[in-house]
C-alpha cells in the first residue's frame, strides 16, 4: 500500500467512525479532496484510489488540471469566485462552495446562460474578519435571494471553521451552520434539493461530521503539506 492509499484509509475510516458517531452512515458523507496547488500528475493515485470529487482554490489552477485528468472527475470550487472568473466557470464545477453574497450570486445569474449553476451559500459563522460570507443573522434573508435568480440552484450551506485547536469553538461554528440548514429546510423555501451541509477540512472535519456535516474539504490529511503555490 502506498503512502497515499494509507493517508486515504486513515481519513476515511474517521469519517466513517464520525458519522456512525452522528447516529449516520459513511455513506451520508461526501470526501472532495482538496488538491489545490499540487500537480495535475500527483493526482492520479487519488483518482485511481477511487476518489472522484476534487476541490479547487483558483477556478485557471482547475481548469489546467481538468485537461489533463479524466473527464469523469467532480470538480468544485472551493475558494473565492472573482467576478471577472465567472464566464470560465459553465459547464467546468458540479458546484461552487464559495458564493459569499447575494451581489455575487446576481452577477454569476446573470452571466450564466447554460443549466443552472449548482452553488453553496458561504456562511461567516466564526465572525473572524479574514473570512468571507455572510453573517449568520442574514443567511436566511440572502437565501430568499439566492433561489429568485434564474441561472443558479442553491444546494446547501457552506463555512470555514474558526482559526482555533479549541474543540469547543470550532463546534459552536458548526453547530451555527447545521441551526441555519434546519431552519431553511424547515422553511420549505430552497426546495428539496437543499441537501447539502459543507463544513469541515483536515483540522476539524471529525468535529464537523459529528455536527452534522454532509461534504468534507480535505487536503492536508490526504496530500501533505502543499506545495508553495
Amino acid at each position: 500500500m502506498s503512502p497515499f492509499e494509507d493517508r486515504l484509509k486513515d481519513v476515511r475510516g474517521r469519517i466513517a467512525d464520525a458519522a456512525r458517531r452522528s447516529g449516520r452512515e459513511p455513506s451520508a458523507v461526501t470526501l472532495v479532496a482538496v488538491t489545490k496547488t499540487h500537480p495535475a500528475e500527483t493526482l492520479r493515485p487519488a483518482y485511481e484510489s477511487g476518489l472522484r470529487d476534487f476541490g479547487e482554490n483558483r477556478v485557471q489552477e482547475a481548469l489546467s488540471k481538468q485537461d489533463a485528468l479524466p473527464s469523469d472527475i467532480r470538480w468544485h470550487l472551493i475558494g473565492q469566485l472573482q467576478t471577472n472568473k465567472i464566464n470560465k466557470i459553465p459547464g467546468r464545477f458540479v458546484l461552487v462552495h464559495s458564493v459569499d453574497s447575494p451581489s455575487l450570486a446576481k452577477a454569476m445569474s446573470d452571466r450564466l446562460s447554460v443549466a443552472p449553476q449548482e452553488i453553496l451559500l458561504e456562511v461567516n459563522t466564526s465572525a473572524e474578519s479574514s473570512k468571507s460570507g455572510v453573517s449568520p443573522s442574514g443567511a436566511v434573508q440572502a437565501v430568499r435571494e439566492l433561489i429568485s435568480l434564474p441561472h443558479l440552484c442553491l444546494r446547501g450551506l457552506m463555512t470555514v471553521g474558526p482559526l482555533t485547536d479549541v474543540d469547543a469553538k470550532q463546534r459552536e461554528a458548526f453547530k451555527t451552520l447545521k441551526g441555519l440548514f434546519d431552519e431553511i429546510r424547515a422553511r420549505g423555501q430552497a426546495g428539496p434539493r437543499f441537501d447539502i451541509l459543507s463544513m469541515g477540512m483536515s483540522s476539524d472535519f471529525e468535529a464537523a461530521i459529528e455536527e452534522g456535516s454532509t461534504l468534507v474539504r480535505v487536503g492536508t490529511a490526504l496530500f501533505g503539506q502543499r506545495p508553495k503555490a
